[in-house]
């Protein structure tokens, strides 16, 4: 018997491979404006003068930092990548693609697994070539301690420029002041009336809230061309510029791959500065009205005037937690301009973003209050018969699945009560 071996036919197709590439400038300066657009062109005339090229196009980022995945035309291009619609990716170099070892071997892997090669020029690196790894992690971490001493030169440089008094600030998104030839604030008169009303109107008894609604109903725009929060209305307040002052330093940047500013609570220093420009109100008005903050904040039973809600405003604040999405309650006043009104606590993921987000907990003040909570507990609400029933248990007995222990909870006093009331229509204004 004779065996003969078939052998398959092998097509020979000269499939172009589709090819993209990736530019980016961390900054939007004119110079680097022109470097990014010179790099465009750069990358058409290579891709399209290959002929075992694809043109599928520039990705390019402007002004934005390379330690973050966070750009728009990066992950566009990934995405295109994950649809199957590019096989090859040219960039200039590692830091032109990523600033972040993190981040870069995780999408070169991910790229990886897919098919998707990617080429760094300045480095002559190919990812799907056996050391291509490798060589990618050890130059990509250098790529980001480069980061790291840039981004210390540039604290270093403002930190000198605070200490000689020089302010950094944005009078775009800073109602009341613009900006001369020398960059001193100067004072911008038809905004000034503006921050003069809040400042007058906060004085004669008026609420953030109240002034906030009569600055939109009067179709005045904030700075930022938006409308009118409670919260812009008391960061005006407070704000020590106003009066003539400048703290320099409120905030800093603590991690510089993650670029997120908080506030500096005296962990690096800040500086102060008396009479640094001409001011839009009183020294005097200004003080009054940090005064009416603080007194008005006491009332409430906040401990100052910050924005920031503290537990023990009420007695229950912070104390009650929906089953269905595990926030917590918040109290609100349903019919504040009817004879009907009353206080209910309410799950805040359902106020703040909806019922997509969580059906909602309601529960009647009134009722809750009945109960002697000293710890957190969860409410339970559901609809039989047409009315509500709620039951309350422990926060820290539940499970790990979400769900109470109802019998040890019982054995140990921590499921408080059911109390059944009928559905009752409540119109929101």
């Amino acid at each position: 018997m004779r065996v003969r071996i078939i052998e398959p036919v092998k097509k020979h197709e000269n499939k172009k491979k589709r090819v993209c590439a990736y530019a980016r400038v961390s900054t939007g300066s004119e110079a680097q404006g022109e470097s990014l657009e010179n790099q465009i062109q750069y990358y058409e005339n290579l891709i399209s003068n290959n002929p075992d090229y694809e043109y599928a196009g520039v990705f390019a980022d402007r002004g934005i930092t390379g330690t973050t995945d966070n750009r728009p035309e990066f992950q566009r291009m990934l995405n295109l990548a994950r649809e199957g619609k590019i096989d090859l990716i040219i960039t200039k170099s590692i830091s032109r693609f990523a600033r972040n070892t993190a981040i870069m071997l995780q999408v070169v892997r991910e790229l990886k697994d897919i098919g998707v090669e990617i080429i760094f020029e300045k480095e002559n690196i190919k990812t799907l070539s056996g050391d291509g790894e490798l060589m990618l992690t050890v130059l990509s971490s250098f790529a980001q301690e480069e980061s790291k001493n840039v981004s210390d030169n540039l604290k270093w440089r403002v930190k000198k420029k605070f200490e000689r008094g020089e302010l950094i600030i944005n009078t775009t998104r800073f109602l009341g002041y613009d900006k001369d030839e020398y960059g001193d604030l100067v004072i911008n008169p038809k905004e000034a009336e503006i921050v003069r009303r809040i400042f007058e109107d906060y004085l004669k008894g008026k609420g953030t809230f109240t002034i906030a609604k009569e600055l939109n109903e009067e179709n005045i725009p904030t700075v930022a061309g938006g409308r009118w929060q409670e919260s812009t209305i008391l960061n005006i307040l407070k704000n020590e510029k106003y009066k003539g002052d400048a703290i320099l330093q409120k905030y800093y940047t603590p991690d510089h791959l993650r670029k997120v500013s908080v506030r500096n609570e005296g962990v690096i220093d800040s500086y102060y500065i008396e009479d640094n420009h001409s001011p839009i109100v009183s020294r005097e008005m200004w003080e009054q009205v940090q005064i009416e903050i603080a007194k008005r904040a006491k009332a409430k039973g906040n401990k100052t005037g910050d924005t920031k809600k503290y537990t023990n405003r009420y007695p229950l604040t912070g104390m009650l937690f929906c089953s269905k999405c595990g926030s917590t309650l918040r109290r609100r006043t349903w019919n504040s301009k009817h004879s009907c009104r009353k206080i209910v606590w309410q799950c805040s993921n359902y106020i703040k973003n909806g019922k997509n987000a969580c059906s909602g907990t309601s529960i009647d003040d009134e009722v809750i209050s009945r109960l002697n909570i000293e710890e957190p507990i969860i409410v339970r609400e559901e609809v039989k018969d047409g009315k509500k029933h709620y039951s309350y248990t422990c926060k820290s007995k539940q499970n790990q699945s979400g769900r109470a222990d109802t019998a040890a909870e019982k054995e140990n006093g921590s499921l408080l009560q059911s109390i059944n009331r009928p559905i009752r229509t409540v119109i929101k204004l």
